[in-house]
């Protein structure tokens, strides 16, 4: 007689930890239920011609081998040959086992039934599991037979075991109860069971985890257990993360999948698992779901917050579908639709997907309908603000149609249009719109035809009147947009600005509030800078606004380092010294121009200006103030008054003596300072401006170059401008300004500061020599523009290059 509590050795054999119940409440196990081959009691008897029995399987097999070997057929158990292979059927011999199993097994499951009360041994609840386990593989009633006896409730009080093994045995036990078995999912979904298995995805035994995540799925199969798992707190989280791990175990990462797209035959869970980033359930539902689940899923899309990777997958995915919702869909999925694509539109790439996909003609189209058929004003508030985002996305507008006659963004009738809603909706929409005019002027394939249409529109008041706007974003809007116009529009704005209604104040008042840099400061500095600088009516009415002075401290505050840095400081910093220089445009037409350069010492501060290494803008704009300064020396220098001669002198002039007076500036021959007069030479800037001749930017090279001119010009002691020039090291680097022909206009400039330098005898001789300049005078006379070849020829006679005509023909008078 042989028993174990599993009725055979299979499960005894599956490892260690087998354990055998006590034998005597088992029945023994008959010799005639053994299969002679397999030594395991039969489940399917079948008796040979000489009436010995078998399990079927196990003489099919039997049989098989003797075939294939070309053995004579025999009994396996006689070794005596047969004449047939027929199979009959035991039943009686099949009943009886099938009974002696019934009551072994009952009485194992009762035995089972008490080990898994609270108490007993690890190794006997180990058992009990297995038991179950073997039950339940063997036949599906049986499924019914282990809810029916209420041990499921008992298998899953085993989840709160301390034995880790119990735990991941009952586990495992449950999946094998509930699989294919919607009774006992049912029992599973009561309390806090499956909460209970979620947490074990967040434990630290990778086989629990994976344990846990297969019982999960196959829970999952039902659809009212979905609702139940995606209820509990973080459980879809989890399963995202498990599903995109790189570290899990591969089984647990397939059946996390898995188990997520079962969940997602539910609308709830599919919303949680967008707003954990797993999208594409969402997606398909809005793609291929009813008219309703699509609004549902479009409305849910728009409230959900996307990084952008995020963004370009839906659109690429849903974008085509969305657009086609705002084309045709009624009132509430078209603001489902708008709230969607309006997430997607914020990120350039993914906007520029919903652009070739054809959002632009229904956006243009919601936008200019009025009448019966027009979107609510929320919703074109949505439609502007979308169309703000692409078009900031920098695509070439000028080329994608928008209307019925293939107008586009930038066709003047379409242009004229959102100027009009501009001038005749709310501060919200006029914002997007004023937005999508920046977007416009922000690319130079497009600002051309956009300044056009304002123009011809007689729009630059109103857009002028948005810089005193109460609302930030709509400010700031205006004033972007009027910065993009003010290279090409300066004197229609700057004349806007000189008017009475304080628009000029506004923008004064936005760029020296001493807060820290702001992009909206960034951009009226911008627009200040940009209008023209020889507008005196402008200038004159910035010098009685007192703007100057605030623009000043604001620059020294920077370099005072009193002024926090943003991301904005060098357009703001570029702007304020941009706006400072236009005072030194007015110095000959402007006595207030010169007493508030004195006053605050401007000529310093450009001179300090010239060493912001890094930001050229600065640095070329600060030497044409200088330029501009340097200029109106020789107009402020006081010359020295001459003693009278006396009687003695008056009559024998011959024993006069030249008068000597110290101290006087050589260049502009009287009393100069910086701070009075502008004099570089006080100011100790020569050698700054010098040093900038070998700067990479060729305008901060010609402004340097401008600057250092003017101790050449007219009006000046020429011959010392160039002994200034000698001592700072300064000729060479204008010669190698001639030879390097960067720009023209650089050609210009050095051919006339190098003919000036040539009047000097000694410098003249010394240069002769030199093959490379006489080559670039050559050339500057030969293709350079009249003025350019007038002076370059005069320069060449300096060195002897062309022979100097003037002594040989009388003159003619």
């Amino acid at each position: 007689m042989a028993g174990s509590w599993d009725g055979g050795n299979d499960l005894a054999s599956q490892s260690d930890d087998s354990y055998h119940f006590d034998r005597l409440h088992i029945e023994p196990i008959y010799d005639a239920f053994l299969c002679p081959l397999t030594k395991q009691v039969m489940r399917d008897p079948v008796t040979l011609e000489n009436g010995q029995t078998f399990e079927r399987e196990a003489i099919e097999k039997w049989f098989k081998q003797c075939k294939e070997s070309g053995r004579r057929l025999v009994c396996p158990l006689t070794q005596r040959e047969l004449r047939s292979t027929e199979l009959n059927p035991s039943i009686a011999l099949r009943n009886t086992i099938e009974e002696w199993n019934a009551r072994n097994e009952a009485v194992q499951l009762d035995m089972a039934r008490r080990s898994l009360t609270s108490g007993s041994l690890e190794q006997d609840i180990l058992q009990a599991l297995k038991f179950i386990q073997y039950l339940c593989q063997k036949s599906r009633s049986n499924k019914h037979v282990i809810r029916n006896e209420e041990m499921i409730p008992m298998i899953i009080d085993m989840l709160k075991s301390s034995f880790r093994r119990t735990r991941l045995k009952a586990l495992e036990t449950l999946r094998i109860v509930v699989e294919e078995d919607s009774d006992n999912k049912e029992i599973m979904a009561q309390g806090d069971t499956v909460r209970t298995v979620v947490k074990f995805l967040s434990n630290e035994q990778s086989k629990e985890r994976e344990e846990a995540v297969l019982l999960l799925y196959e829970l999952s199969k039902s659809e009212a257990l979905c609702e139940k798992i995606g209820s509990v707190n973080g459980a879809i989280l989890i399963l995202v993360g498990m599903a995109s791990s790189t570290s899990e175990n591969i089984v647990a990462v397939e059946m996390a999948d898995k188990t997520l797209e079962n969940l997602g035959k539910s609308e709830n869970n599919v919303r949680q698992m967008a707003e954990n980033g797993r999208l594409q359930p969402l997606l398909r539902l809005l793609l291929e779901g009813s008219s309703e689940t699509k609004l549902s899923m479009a409305a849910f899309l728009g409230d959900l917050v996307l990084n952008n990777d995020v963004k370009v997958l839906v659109a690429r995915t849903v974008g085509s579908s969305l657009i086609n919702i705002l084309k045709s869909g009624n009132i509430q999925s078209r603001e489902a639709a708008l709230k969607a694509l309006n997430q997607m539109s914020s990120h350039d790439a993914s906007a520029r997907i919903l652009i070739e996909a054809g959002i632009l003609p229904p956006l243009v189209k919601d936008l200019f309908t009025v009448g019966a058929h027009q979107l609510p004003m929320r919703l074109k508030e949505v439609s502007a603000t979308i169309l703000a985002n692409v078009v900031s996305s920098g695509y070439d507008f000028d080329s994608v149609p928008v209307g019925p006659e293939q107008q586009t963004l930038v066709s003047e009738d379409i242009i004229h249009n959102l100027l009009h809603l501009i001038s005749n909706t709310g501060p919200a929409i006029e914002c997007k719109l004023l937005q999508v005019l920046v977007g416009l002027t922000n690319s130079l394939i497009t600002i051309s035809s956009v300044v056009s249409a304002i123009k011809s529109s007689g729009a630059t008041i109103s857009l002028v009147q948005f810089i005193e706007a109460p609302q930030k974003d709509l400010r700031l809007a205006s004033i972007k947009l009027l910065q993009n116009l003010s290279p090409y529009m300066g004197p229609e704005l700057a004349s806007c600005l000189r008017g009475t209604s304080g628009q000029l104040g506004s923008l004064i008042k936005i760029i020296s509030e001493n807060i820290g840099i702001t992009e909206e400061q960034a951009a009226a500095v911008g627009l200040l800078a940009d209008l023209p600088e020889r507008d005196m009516g402008l200038t004159r009415q910035m010098l009685d606004e007192g703007a100057f002075q605030l623009v000043n401290l604001r620059i020294l505050r920077i370099r005072q380092g009193e002024t926090r840095g943003s991301r904005f400081m060098t357009p703001y910093l570029e702007g304020l010294v941009k706006v400072l220089s236009r005072v030194t445009f007015a110095l000959a037409d402007e006595l207030d121009a010169i007493a508030l350069c004195r006053n605050h010492n401007l000529a310093a501060v450009f001179i300090d200006l010239l060493q912001t290494n890094g930001l050229d803008n600065v640095q070329m704009v600060s030497a044409l103030a200088l330029e501009n300064l340097s200029q109106e020396s020789k107009n402020l220098t006081k010359l020295p008054e001459l003693p009278s001669p006396g009687f003695c002198v008056s009559i024998f002039p011959c024993l006069s003596k030249p008068t000597i007076i110290t101290g006087l500036c050589t260049v502009h021959r009287g009393t100069c300072s910086l701070k009075e007069t502008f004099c570089l030479l006080e100011g100790q800037a020569v050698g700054k401006l010098v040093a900038l001749l070998d700067h990479t930017n060729e305008k901060v090279v010609e402004a340097s170059l401008a600057a250092l001119c003017t101790l050449l010009d007219d009006g000046v002691d020429i011959e010392q401008g160039v002994h200034v020039l000698c001592e700072a090291e300064g000729i060479r680097p204008i010669l190698d300004v001639l030879l390097e022909k960067r720009t023209e206009n650089l050609r210009r400039r050095a051919v006339w500061a190098v003919e000036r330098i040539l009047r000097s005898d000694d410098i003249a001789y010394e240069i002769s020599g030199d093959p490379n300049v006489s080559t670039a005078l050559v050339d500057a006379f030969q293709h350079g523009d009249y003025r350019t070849r007038q002076i370059a020829e005069r320069a060449l006679k300096h060195v002897d290059k062309i022979p100097n005509f003037s002594g040989v023909f009388p003159n003619v008078g």
